[in-house]
């Protein structure tokens, strides 16, 4: 969710004095979403939501319990499949995993295993 409407949702719950009150927990959790998805400083997204450094602390403390208590479903969890095997040699920009050797010499080794086996047979 866009942090705009978020802080717009929140408003509806300050009071006149500014402070929050009775927030509802579907909004407690995009409060919490917002802040594990947020690549700034925390400080950053308390002023750009409107709020105060406690009042984010409480909400996510408040948001944190309702996971843990199971209050709120999580999507279930889904696994990441790789388009590229493991097996297949590393293409693009990386080179893989580079050994630097005295006198310049560099050897490359595009899998763990082939390391492995290298410092095996130095050994």
């Amino acid at each position: 969710m866009d942090n705009a409407i978020l802080k717009k949702r929140l408003n509806t719950f300050k009071s006149g004095a500014g402070k929050i009150r009775r927030v509802n927990d579907e909004v407690v959790m995009e409060v919490l979403r917002a802040w594990e998805n947020w690549p700034g400083s925390s400080a950053d997204l308390y002023r750009e939501l409107g709020l105060s450094k406690m009042q984010l602390v409480i909400l996510l403390k408040k948001g944190k319990s309702l996971v843990k208590k199971g209050v709120v479903s999580e999507p279930e969890f889904k696994e990441i499949a790789l388009s590229v095997s493991p097996e297949q040699e590393v293409s693009g920009n990386c080179q893989g995993i580079e050994l630097s050797l005295e006198k310049g010499r560099v050897l490359r080794f595009f899998q763990v295993d082939q390391l492995l086996d290298f410092l095996k047979r130095v050994a």
